[in-house]
C-alpha cells in the first residue's frame, strides 16, 4: 500500500489525505511531530516537512506541489479530475490554490497554528513555548476577510474553482479543517463559506481527518 508520511494538523498533508479519498486510494499514514521530524522523514526528505509519499514501487514524492501534480498525472481519469478539465479550468484551480498555500497559509493558518499548537511541541530552544499573541490576533482579523471571499466564490459558482469539486476545494477545506479544531474560525459571520464547508465536509474522503 501506498505510504505518506504526514502530520495530522499539517494542511498539505491533510490535502493530499482528501486528494487520495477523492481519488479513491486508500495510504498508509505515518504520523510525524510538527517540528520534529524523525530520522526516517529527513532521509526522504531534507527538509523534514510533510507531505511525502513513497509508492508500492518505491518511487518517492516529496512536497505538496509535486504531490497534487503527481496525482494529478498518475490517479486521474477522463471522468475524475482534481484539476480541472481545460486549460482555463486548470489556470483557475492552480490559482485559488496558490492563494491558500500562500497567502491564506501566510496570513491566518501558520500564525494561528505556529502560536496555538506546534509551540507546545517545539523544544525551547528552537522556539518552543508560549504563544505570541499579537500573531495570534492579527490572524484572527484577517481570517474574515478570506472567509468572505470563500462565501463569494461559493456563492457565484457551484465549487469555489467552478463546476466541479477540484484541488481549490481541497486547500481551502485543509486549511480551514485545521483551524476549525483549533475554534479560530468564526463560521457564525460567514453564512455562505459554512455552506460550502459543511458540503465537502460531509464527503467520505473529510471524514478520516475527523477522527484525529
Amino acid at each position: 500500500m501506498t505510504k505518506l508520511y504526514h502530520s495530522p494538523l499539517d494542511p498539505a498533508s491533510r490535502r493530499i489525505r482528501m486528494a487520495m479519498g477523492e481519488y479513491g486510494e486508500d495510504v498508509e499514514l505515518i504520523e510525524e511531530r510538527p517540528g520534529q521530524p524523525s530520522d526516517a522523514l529527513q532521509e526522504l526528505n531534507p527538509a523534514g516537512v510533510t507531505p511525502v509519499m513513497i509508492e508500492n514501487d518505491r518511487t518517492v514524492i516529496i512536497g505538496i506541489e509535486a504531490l497534487s501534480e503527481y496525482l494529478e498525472e498518475t490517479r486521474s481519469t477522463p471522468r475524475l479530475t482534481l484539476l480541472g478539465r481545460t486549460p482555463a479550468e486548470r489556470a483557475e484551480t492552480r490559482r485559488l490554490v496558490a492563494w491558500f498555500d500562500r497567502k491564506f497559509h501566510a496570513e491566518v493558518s501558520e500564525p494561528l497554528l505556529t502560536e496555538k499548537l506546534n509551540r507546545r511541541f517545539w523544544p525551547r530552544e528552537l522556539g518552543g513555548g508560549p504563544p505570541d499573541m499579537s500573531r495570534v490576533r492579527s490572524a484572527q482579523g484577517r481570517i474574515r476577510f478570506h472567509l468572505d471571499y470563500i462565501g463569494l466564490l461559493a456563492d457565484e459558482r457551484n465549487w469555489l474553482a467552478g463546476a466541479n469539486l477540484s484541488l481549490a476545494d481541497l486547500a481551502a477545506a485543509a486549511h480551514l479543517s485545521c483551524l476549525d479544531f483549533l475554534g479560530e474560525v468564526p463560521w457564525s459571520d460567514a453564512s455562505p463559506a459554512k455552506t460550502w464547508y459543511q458540503r465537502i465536509k460531509s464527503r467520505p474522503s473529510f471524514r478520516p481527518l475527523l477522527t484525529d
